[in-house]
């Protein structure tokens, strides 16, 4: 049904015509969830540095995580010590909205698969907590050597305050542009943010907009860090696994390598892997995200992760630099 829904929300159909009627209801919904903030009867929490949030109005897999991971290295290469913060979606969660950090042998389970990831790929510190500000505030009393917060979506979470907002689109941009569940909208758009980055079509907006580039890398990587070349797997039978919001797009990116796909398993974004049983048939090596690595490999070392590569637009790096120096310099 997910598959099916998100070809609806590309053309305003038969099945989006039907979903709209709750559409109306999701739009009521999400108008109170905001009247408060907008009543100034509830205040977002400001932290005491810059805060970057990371997002997208659309739901599942606009490519936050990467953009988050190259954003850190960026402003990691420019002399700023950034930290990350995220609700963690997936983990296990106690109820109580704990806030924990996150390292690079934390099990996923307990931290979640993406803030690990942004944890090993780029060192900085990284905290969840089902309320962004806990993990906010925690992470700099931690770490008071941070100067700048980036948080892993987040743009519908008012209950932070945020300094710079970049909202991401794949290519499917924002679809038929209604709202859920007739279209993929958890918000109305065109909204006010600073900065729009899309793989497809640009979305509209007012916000300056930038092109991305992503690709997979040329090598493969295994649980002990061993890489190996895509191009010595052409040929070989592999058995591709994939539990992301969009698994056709990393099947299809494989293919275009190509790579021969003998079976291609999908499961549910976020899935966790604990009952999962690998299919051995015909001897075939496991390929995954490798945000799904950081949950199959503790049971399978073996599986080859292959990561994305994307480059970030020098001209946004350049406009996001210049926000972040009038942030600062304000706060002087």
């Amino acid at each position: 049904m997910s598959a099916r829904l998100r070809r609806a929300w590309q053309r305003r159909g038969p099945l989006a015509i039907a979903l709209l009627p709750l559409t109306g209801v999701y739009g009521l919904l999400t108008l109170l969830r905001r009247l408060p903030y907008r009543a100034g009867l509830l205040r977002s929490t400001r932290l005491p540095v810059p805060l970057i949030v990371v997002g997208n109005v659309t739901a599942g897999g606009g490519g936050k995580t990467p953009v988050t991971i190259a954003l850190v290295q960026h402003l990691q290469a420019c002399g700023w010590r950034p930290g990350v913060i995220s609700r963690g979606y997936g983990r296990r969660d106690s109820g109580d909205g704990d806030v924990r950090s996150v390292l690079a042998d934390s099990a996923a389970q307990e931290v979640g698969d993406e803030p690990l990831l942004i944890a090993r790929r780029t060192g900085a510190p990284v905290f969840v907590a089902r309320r962004r500000a806990a993990a906010g505030a925690a992470l700099l009393a931690a770490h008071p050597q941070v100067d700048v917060l980036v948080c892993d979506d987040g743009l519908q979470h008012l209950a932070l305050a945020r300094d710079v907002e970049v909202c991401v689109f794949n290519d499917q941009g924002a679809g038929n542009g209604w709202l859920l569940p007739a279209g993929p909208l958890r918000e109305p758009w065109p909204r006010p943010v600073d900065f729009t980055l899309h793989t497809g079509p640009a979305p509209g907006g007012s916000a300056p907009q930038f092109a991305l580039q992503r690709s997979l890398a040329d090598h493969a990587i295994d649980a002990a860090g061993r890489r190996v070349a895509l191009a010595s797997l052409r040929g070989a039978p592999l058995h591709a696994v994939a539990a992301i919001a969009r698994p056709e797009a990393f099947f299809a990116m494989l293919r275009a390598r190509d790579l021969t796909l003998q079976t291609c398993e999908t499961l549910p974004d976020h899935y966790g892997f604990d009952s999962w049983l690998r299919n051995q048939d015909a001897g075939s090596s496991l390929i995954c995200t490798e945000k799904d690595a950081v949950k199959l490999w503790p049971r399978h070392p073996e599986a080859l992760a292959v990561p994305l590569t994307l480059t970030l637009p020098q001209d946004f790096l350049q406009a996001l630099d210049a926000r972040l120096a009038s942030l600062s310099s304000r706060s002087t």
